[in-house]
């Protein structure tokens, strides 16, 4: 599994012009999952993402996690981080895991999320988004299971 983080203000996702998902301050988590992924990497993942402390704290050190800061998190899937982009001109999926395991996988993801407490907004698996958010700094990471 890939995860593109980003601390964001607010964010928003729209499908066919209706807004899906809306947070306030927290995290956009764009989610890809591979064919070789399993159920401990979504949850790794997922734990890993709520006490990773990017968040400032009182000194202006990013120290803080979002559970900390009583952060939302909008999760995305998005098969797309998966490409292989190494050579050639066009992207490769060959690494993207099939339309059920990943529908699966991504939905434990969100369950793990779920369960911390926080709010948790969600587009929709599979289907054509629109992403808007204002990035916080801007700080984005990319983390790997």
């Amino acid at each position: 599994m890939k995860a593109v983080i980003q601390r964001v203000i607010e964010a928003q996702v729209s499908v066919d012009g209706e807004v899906v998902g809306r947070i306030g301050p927290g995290l956009v988590v764009l989610l890809g999952v591979a064919k070789d992924d399993t159920a401990e990497d979504s949850d790794h993942l997922a734990d890993r993402i709520l006490g990773f402390r990017i968040f400032d704290d009182e000194a202006g050190k990013m120290n803080r996690s979002v559970q900390e800061i009583g952060g939302q998190i909008l999760a995305v899937s998005q098969f797309t981080l998966i490409a292989m982009v190494v050579k050639g001109r066009r992207p490769s999926f060959e690494s993207v895991a099939g339309r059920e395991p990943a529908q699966r996988l991504y939905h434990r993801f969100v369950d793990r999320l779920i369960a911390s407490g926080l709010t948790i907004e969600t587009g929709r698996f599979g289907e054509q988004m629109i992403v808007s958010l204002h990035n916080d700094g801007p700080v984005t990471f990319i983390m790997e299971s």
